[in-house]
């Protein structure tokens, strides 16, 4: 018997490879991409984001137009939406709720990163429907509040819409385009790195450019009552024009730092967004795309409650501010910092090699400066003014020299709490990186 039943075990295996399933093989990892652009300029007649000696002035009309500007990265089956807004700031809790909740609709829709450019010629946008906030004075204002949200999911969704595949390269290089307007100590500290991330199509055509650079846009002045994205505006509008393709500017931790002119060049806003589109496109050039060997999208998002250093919630501190800028601000202020200050942090990593930092409030310089120097990366995209706004974080060395930007009535969180948060961000990326255990599980 056992002869015969070895001489059947080949004819079996034979029967059984010839009918099993045929496995096909699981494609790879796809990278895709995709842009849009909506326009988000308001009507005039609504007071205007910036300058405390505006008070409640309004918006007389429009110098030029401020923008959405959406990308939508896909990688590994996930997505991530970064969203560029010409406004002085990211926006409101209220306001990112929604943006969440309707976004993450999209199918595969993970990390959502909605920043502000910190143009000074904005408007407002933190008026509510309540009277006393707002509702009763500027319902034009309130009326734009209420519809942006949707329309900075319009740019996702439209974004997401036109995914392509793609290919990524970033570089960076240091500029002479900015200075410290804090620091008393010499040298003066300052982020001098301009950074880029091209994505290209398959074919290698240019596909989009994110410009990461930390600069003040107040090259315009206070009494200008029109709506205005200062420079980064004009940047973009100079590397589109040479480049052949959209430009997302993305303000880094610019809490200390104004745009430096250039010495002989044109001046205002225009003629510095010129001079760093030149730079910007030279840079851009070098840079070489490839497609992701691995895609994938890693994140971390959290808030970290931070002591207030003033008591918002006091009728007498309400008044006083109220004075400085006009009451109905403050009140909404009051009602979003009164408890607390709740300091958003998003930490994306993107391919296993680009890390993408969004803090919810204005960081001095040395914050990023620092955390790159720790972090074990070819590449860190520090964006400031991200998912919210909580005002100044100076590092503790800035805050013992003081200066504009220390002061309990501009920085609200406690000292040291940019420290904290910087160090939430490095534990978050080490984490994405598989070099740390999670420890908060």
């Amino acid at each position: 018997m056992q002869p015969r039943i070895l001489r059947l075990v080949p004819i079996i295996a034979a029967c059984l490879f010839a009918s099993a399933p045929t496995v096909a093989a699981e494609d790879p990892p796809s990278f895709r991409c995709g842009f849009a652009r909506l326009d988000i300029t308001p009507p005039p007649g609504l007071p205007m984001w910036g300058y405390a000696a505006r008070h409640d002035a309004l918006a007389a009309g429009t110098r030029d137009p401020l923008s959405a500007s959406a990308l939508v990265i896909e990688a590994g089956g996930r997505k991530c939406a970064i969203v560029a807004l010409d406004l002085g700031r990211g926006p409101t809790p209220r306001m990112m709720a929604a943006i969440e909740s309707e976004a993450r609709e999209i199918p595969g829709m993970g990390p959502i990163l909605v920043c502000g450019s910190h143009t000074h010629h904005g408007p407002v946008i933190e008026l509510e429907r309540i009277a006393e906030r707002g509702g009763k004075r500027f319902e034009a204002a309130v009326d734009y509040a209420e519809r942006l949200p949707k329309r900075i999911v319009e740019a996702i969704r439209a974004a997401d819409s036109q995914l392509r595949p793609a290919r990524i390269g970033s570089g960076h290089a240091a500029v002479d385009f900015n200075r410290n307007r804090q620091a008393k100590k010499r040298p003066k500290l300052v982020d001098p790195e301009l950074r880029v991330v091209r994505i290209d199509d398959a074919s290698g055509s240019p596909l989009a450019l994110l410009v990461n650079f930390a600069a003040h846009p107040t090259m315009l002045p206070a009494e200008l009552l029109e709506y205005s994205a200062d420079f980064p505006g004009a940047l973009r509008k100079e590397v589109e024009k040479k480049w052949g393709a959209p430009c997302l500017f993305l303000q880094g931790a610019a809490g200390d730092l104004s745009a430096k002119p250039v010495a002989g060049g044109p001046p205002g806003p225009d003629g510095f967004g010129a001079a760093l589109a030149t730079r910007t496109l030279e840079l851009a050039r070098g840079v070489v795309t490839s497609t992701p060997a691995r895609p994938s999208i890693a994140f971390d998002s959290r808030v970290r409650r931070c002591r207030p250093r003033i008591d918002l919630a006091n009728p007498l501190v309400q008044a006083l501010y109220g004075r400085a800028f006009f009451p109905e601000l403050i009140a909404c202020a009051a009602a979003e910092h009164g408890a607390g200050v709740d300091a958003r942090l998003t930490t994306v990593l993107l391919n296993g090699d680009l890390a993408l930092v969004g803090v919810s409030g204005e960081f001095f310089s040395e914050h990023a400066v620092r955390l790159r120097a720790r972090l074990d990366l070819p590449e860190t995209l520090f964006l400031g003014y991200c998912n919210g706004h909580h005002y100044y974080f100076p590092t503790i060395e800035a805050a013992s020299e003081g200066g504009y930007g220390t002061e309990p009535g501009i920085c609200l969180a406690d000292l040291g709490s940019g420290e904290l948060l910087m160090n939430d961000a490095l534990l978050a990326l080490y984490r994405l990186m598989g070099r740390l255990p999670d420890e908060s599980k």
